[in-house]
């Protein structure tokens, strides 16, 4: 049975393209019981997002995903970004340890750590090492390792080993994509085994993601996470998609933002 939802319909044309190859237009009006018009507006959509190539008689074809540098996803869904790392900074308690992850996302948490007070926090991403810096309540611990330019964030054996000497309070992650199905989506396998690592070090874990990245599948390499841990995101994010990642047994936070 295809998945409800105009975004869950386009994340399973895309995966069809990538095993099957290419598809008419017609093969997936009926594979999907909607309109030819339907479709041709949802692959419209997914040639606009860059997920999709038009071919020779509306046939698409799948393209390679470019990952995104931190600096060019810093300024998307900004306002959506700063609601949801004021929530996840209002858990936060005087006294504890943070690790915080890579990202744009937990580097606006980062920005909204800087007058805590009485607070450890270790971190692989350069955005929150910069947030913090100067920071007087705040004690930061840089798990180094390998600089991966592309994202601003360290991975690798010497990243790894610092994590196994610490346990914390509760651990932020980032991700390029979430879904029920496979966890959470990086480009690398080092970055999703690093997550896997990182979430298993810490009581309370939160992966925080705007509404554009649940669902979505932009890479190969993925994180299963340990059961328990709570997704925070924007009252934007696909219901459809939400619902069966609470039947997973992730517990779902979605935050209002502004447009």
């Amino acid at each position: 049975m295809p998945p409800a939802g105009s975004r869950a319909r386009r994340d399973r044309i895309e995966q069809l393209a990538t095993t099957t190859g290419l598809a008419s237009v017609e093969d997936l009006s009926r594979t999907f019981g909607v309109s030819p018009s339907t479709i041709r507006r949802d692959l419209a959509q997914l040639t606009a997002e860059g997920r999709l190539a038009r071919t020779y008689g509306g046939a698409m074809a799948l393209v390679a995903h470019p990952e995104a540098s931190l600096r060019q996803r810093t300024g998307e869904a900004f306002e959506a970004k700063r609601a949801i790392a004021r929530w996840a900074a209002a858990q936060v308690r005087t006294g504890e340890t943070l690790l915080l992850d890579a990202g744009s996302t937990v580097g606006a948490l980062a920005h909204e750590l800087r007058e805590a007070r009485l607070l450890t926090v270790a971190t692989t991403g350069l955005s929150a090492l910069g947030e913090l810096s100067g920071a007087e309540g705040v004690r930061v611990e840089c798990l180094g390792g390998t600089l991966r330019p592309v994202s601003q964030g360290f991975v690798g054996p010497f990243t790894e080993a610092a994590l196994e000497r610490m346990t914390f309070d509760r651990a932020f992650l980032g991700a390029d994509g979430v879904c029920a199905e496979h966890g959470l989506c990086e480009a690398e396998l080092g970055q999703t085994r690093l997550k896997e690592l990182m979430a298993g070090r810490a009581e309370h874990v939160y992966v925080l993601a705007h509404a554009a990245k649940v669902g979505r599948r932009p890479f190969h390499a993925w994180a299963r996470l340990p059961g328990g841990w709570t997704l925070v995101t924007d009252d934007a994010a696909d219901e459809a998609e939400l619902a069966a990642l609470r039947a997973e047994g992730v517990e779902v936070v979605t935050v209002p933002a502004p447009a």
